[in-house]
């Protein structure tokens, strides 16, 4: 077995049981945690990159998901509870990472759902290989925010070294993750009902993004670091060379410029895909609407 039981419960989980999951990395040990809930055929479930980003974001959808699937539920490295190490994050380590632990921990073609920035990581692997039978994501994004926002790779580039900078690189990080930004964010982009963005809730991503080492893979994310495409044409053909079924959720209130690639992607032929009310957040706002729109989808026998 590639994983060892920590426990069967944990703050930050949602019920299930935890594993680590010990990946290695150019001869690096990066324990990688994840949770497993419900019985039934495999569900990979995978949460959105962003500088909040762990698997209970998608803990309720999990439970959801439990009466009909064994979900397994991951924290990406770098984020979450999985180790933090001060590396080079790219797009290299998130896709042998996702390869390799799919071939770990599942012995058959698995159903996954992905959210946000985890597309591109899935659509990938998917034309690489049969790891998948069905593929749906969830306001699916592949350009990280300040590319998104018209930064220069050079520009990203000199902000990402400055915050993995040792003491300035600590202020910077504290000043864009104090709890008033990281509520101003969730209102901007992220959750449509202001009263879902309570104090405790806030509280809680804070304490994630407090982690020791959390600054060096959300930097790379909101950088463009972590973009495993770089032009549109290039996402758009990973869902043209798909052979297995796929669906997108999209937030009626997405940002437009993210809302304007995923009306890309789902006029593809083939493509299955559905609006309900939300933004890039859609999965934790919105658990029992995402349940309800992919459910057929997901429980169909279609191959």
């Amino acid at each position: 077995m590639p994983t060892n039981l920590l426990s069967t419960s944990t703050t930050t989980g949602f019920g299930g049981i935890v594993q680590e999951y010990v990946w290695n990395w150019e001869n690096q040990q990066l324990p990688v945690v994840y949770e497993t809930l419900g019985k039934g055929s495999p569900l990979l479930l995978l949460p959105s990159f962003s500088s909040v980003s762990t698997r209970s974001e998608v803990g309720e959808l999990a439970k959801l998901l439990a009466p009909n699937f064994q979900v397994v539920a991951i924290d990406w490295p770098g984020f979450g509870e999985s180790s933090r190490p001060s590396l080079n994050y790219r797009p290299e380590i998130y896709q042998h990472f996702l390869e390799d632990f799919v071939k770990a921990v599942f012995n058959t073609p698995i159903t996954v759902v992905a959210a946000g920035h985890a597309a591109s990581y899935v659509l990938q692997l998917a034309v690489k290989q049969a790891a998948f039978s069905k593929i749906v994501l969830l306001a699916p994004t592949w350009r990280g925010p300040l590319p998104t926002m018209g930064a220069s790779q050079q520009i990203a580039g000199i902000v990402r070294e400055l915050v993995r900078s040792p003491i300035l690189g600590q202020a910077l990080y504290k000043l864009n993750t104090t709890q008033s930004f990281l509520s101003f964010m969730y209102r901007r982009h992220v959750f449509t009902d202001a009263a879902k963005i309570t104090p405790s809730f806030i509280e809680k991503k804070w304490q994630t993004t407090q982690q020791p080492g959390a600054r060096f893979a959300s930097a790379a994310f909101v950088t463009g670091n972590l973009d495993a495409v770089r032009e549109q044409s290039d996402f758009l053909e990973l869902v043209q060379s798909l052979t297995i079924p796929l669906m997108v959720v999209i937030g009626e209130s997405s940002p437009p410029k993210s809302r304007e690639e995923m009306n890309a992607l789902v006029a593809l032929p083939g493509v299955r895909s559905v609006v309900i009310p939300g933004s890039l957040g859609l999965h934790e706002e919105y658990p029992a609407v995402v349940l309800e729109v992919v459910q057929d989808f997901l429980l169909s026998s279609e191959n």
